[in-house]
C-alpha cells in the first residue's frame, strides 16, 4: 500500500458517497438483483445465487468492493440457452411492447441516476462529472432509438438468436447498457459478460431495473476464456458485439469467422493528433486538458502528437502551460462533507496493477532514450490522509519513445501523451497511421486545402480538423479502419441494421475480412 500527505487542510469524503452508503441503496433499490455480500447473475429470467465470487477492490482507494460472481462453462451453456427460449419469444413482441418496455427502462434509470453514477465512480474510478456523463449518455442515446426505431426497423427483423456482449470495463452505461437496450428494442433477447475489471455492481442495478420491465437481458460473470465457448461460439448466438484489446479481439475475431458469424468488434489503435502548418496554439492549449479526461481510459483518447519539427518550439509553449493545469485525485475528496464533488480530470487508473504497468513503461522508454518533457506533480493531487494510491499515475509526456517501447506504436490505455518530430508530410502519414488503423484522428492545419489532401491519408474512422473527433451519439456513425474494428459499423441506423436481418444478400457497411463498406 502506497499512501501520500501534503501540508494542505486534509481532505474528507463526501457525505454520503461512501461504498457502504452505495451497496445499502443497491439493496434498498433491487433486492432481488444483491445480497449482503455479493451480486447475482440474472440468466433465464431469475437473479440466481450460482457463481464463485471474487474478491475485488476499488481502484479509488484500494477498499474491499462487491466482485463478479464467476460462473464455469457448463452453467455459461446452460444461461445462453435459456437466452435463447427468450429470444424465440420476445421477437414476436410487438414493437409498440417492445418500445415500451425499454421506454419504461429509461424511466427507471433516471430515478436511480446518482446512484448509477457513484456506483462508476467507486468501481472504475470515474470523476462524479464523467460518471454523470456515462449514465446520461446511455438514457438520452436510447431514446434517440426509442423516438425513432419506427424506421429503423421497417422490413427488417429480428436475428435468429440472442446478441452476445462482451465488452470493456471503461463505459459500462454509454457503450455496454446503451447498446443492450437498443439490440432489445431491436426485436432480440441480450446477453451481457460483466467486465473482469470493474463496473459489476452498476451493471447489475441497470439490469435489474430493465428487467423489472420484461426487457430479457441475460447478465453473467466469468473469465473471458472459460466463457468464450458459450459466448462466442455457442451455436445459439445471432451475434457476437465486442469492445476492448486487439490481442483478446483477434481471437474473437477468428472464432467469429470460422463459424460465419455476424459480428461487431471494436478493437483499440492509436489516436493521433498532427500538427502541420499551423498557428492557432490558444485552441490547442485549450483543448490538451480536456483530452485527458478520465486519464486517456477511452477509445478515442489521443496519447500521440506529431509534430512538424519547425513548429515544435511553438507547440510546447501551447501544451506545457495546458498539461500542468490537469487535475488528479480522489473523485470523492472534499475540504467539507457537505461541499460539491470535486472537479477532477481523472482520478485512479483502472487498478493498480496497470498503474504499475504503465508506470514500468514510462521508465523503460526512457532508459531506452525517450526525452521527459513532463512530469505531474504528485503533491498536487487530491487525496485523503493516508488513503491508498497504488492505482494513481500523473500525466506523463515523452518525446520520441523508441520503437521498441510499446509506448511507440500501442495505444497506453492512460495519462501518458508521446510526441513524434517530422519534417514531411510523408513522415506525418505514417507517424500518424503507426498502429495500422484508428479510430479517430485529428489534424490540424491552418490550411483548409492541406487539410483536404492529408485527411483523407489518415487511417481513422474519423478525421477532425483542429478538434477532437468523438464515438458519437445518435445519429453519428461509428467504426473503425484496419485492426481497430471488424465486422459491422454501428451508429445511428447502422448499430440497429447489425443486429437485425433485412433483404436477402444484403451487406452490411463495415469492416470484413472478404470487403470494406463505408456507409
Amino acid at each position: 500500500m502506497t499512501s501520500r500527505s501534503t501540508s494542505r487542510d486534509p481532505l474528507v469524503l463526501k457525505a454520503g458517497t461512501a461504498w457502504s452508503d452505495a451497496w445499502q441503496r443497491c439493496l434498498t433499490a433491487a433486492p432481488e438483483a444483491f445480497r449482503d455480500d455479493r451480486v447475482l447473475n440474472l440468466w433465464n429470467g431469475t437473479w440466481q445465487a450460482d457463481g464463485r465470487p471474487l474478491p475485488a477492490t476499488s481502484p479509488v482507494d484500494g477498499s474491499p468492493i462487491a466482485g463478479p460472481p464467476r460462473l464455469d462453462a457448463d452453467t455459461a451453456r446452460r444461461a445462453v440457452r435459456a437466452a435463447l427460449d427468450q429470444h424465440r419469444a420476445w421477437r414476436h413482441v410487438p414493437l409498440p411492447e417492445r418500445r415500451a418496455r425499454v421506454a419504461a427502462t429509461l424511466d427507471s434509470l433516471v430515478r436511480h441516476r446518482e446512484l448509477l453514477a457513484l456506483l462508476l465512480v467507486w468501481e472504475i474510478g470515474k470523476p462524479w462529472r464523467l460518471a454523470q456523463a456515462d449514465v446520461d449518455r446511455a438514457i438520452d442515446g436510447v431514446r434517440w432509438y426509442v423516438d425513432g426505431i419506427d424506421a429503423m426497423v421497417e422490413g427488417r427483423v429480428p436475428l435468429e438468436g440472442p446478441v452476445s456482449n462482451i465488452a470493456s470495463w471503461n463505459y459500462p452505461m454509454s457503450v455496454l447498457v446503451h447498446t443492450m437496450l437498443v439490440q432489445a428494442l431491436a426485436g432480440n433477447a441480450v446477453i451481457a459478460k460483466t467486465p473482469t475489471d470493474g463496473g459489476v455492481a452498476c451493471l447489475t442495478l441497470a439490469c435489474a431495473l430493465a428487467a423489472r420491465e420484461g426487457v430479457p437481458l441475460t447478465l453473467v460473470s466469468g473469465s473471458g476464456g472459460e466463457l468464450s465457448e458459450a459466448l462466442v461460439r455457442a451455436p445459439e448466438i445471432g451475434c457476437v458485439s465486442f469492445v476492448g484489446g486487439r490481442d483478446t479481439g483477434a481471437a474473437v475475431a477468428t472464432a467469429v469467422a470460422d463459424l460465419g458469424k455476424r459480428h461487431i468488434l471494436e478493437q483499440e489503435g492509436l489516436n493521433t493528433w498532427g500538427i502541420w502548418n499551423y498557428s492557432d496554439w490558444d485552441a490547442l492549449g485549450a483543448v490538451v486538458p480536456k483530452l485527458f479526461d478520465y486519464g486517456k481510459q477511452r477509445c478515442t483518447a489521443y496519447p500521440r502528437f506529431v509534430v512538424q519539427r519547425a513548429l515544435f518550439d511553438e507547440f510546447l509553449a501551447a501544451y506545457l502551460p495546458a498539461v500542468r493545469t490537469v487535475r488528479v485525485g480522489h473523485p470523492l475528496a472534499v475540504a467539507r462533507p457537505d461541499e460539491a464533488f470535486p472537479e477532477l480530470d481523472f482520478g485512479p487508473l483502472i487498478n493498480a496493477a496497470k498503474a504499475k504497468e504503465l508506470t514500468d513503461q514510462v521508465t523503460e522508454a526512457v532508459d531506452r532514450g525517450a526525452v521527459p518533457l513532463h512530469r505531474g506533480d504528485e503533491a498536487a493531487g487530491l487525496f485523503l490522509p493516508g488513503q491508498d494510491t497504488g492505482a494513481y499515475v500523473h500525466p506523463v509526456t515523452l518525446l520520441n519513445p523508441p520503437p521498441s517501447s510499446p509506448l511507440h506504436h500501442a495505444e497506453p490505455f492512460g495519462p501518458v501523451d508521446t510526441i513524434v518530430l517530422v519534417d514531411t508530410e510523408a513522415e506525418l502519414l505514417a507517424a500518424m497511421n503507426a498502429s495500422n488503423g484508428a479510430l479517430v484522428a485529428t489534424l490540424s492545419t491552418d490550411d483548409p486545402a492541406t487539410y483536404e489532401r492529408l485527411a483523407p491519408q489518415i487511417r481513422a474512422f474519423k478525421t477532425g480538423r483542429g478538434k477532437p473527433r468523438s464515438r458519437g451519439d445518435r445519429e453519428e456513425l461509428f467504426g473503425g479502419f484496419g485492426a481497430s474494428w471488424r465486422g459491422a459499423f454501428v451508429g445511428g441506423e447502422l448499430l440497429v441494421r447489425a443486429v437485425t436481418q433485412g433483404a436477402a444478400g444484403e451487406r452490411a457497411p463495415g469492416n470484413f475480412p472478404s470487403y470494406h463498406l463505408m456507409a
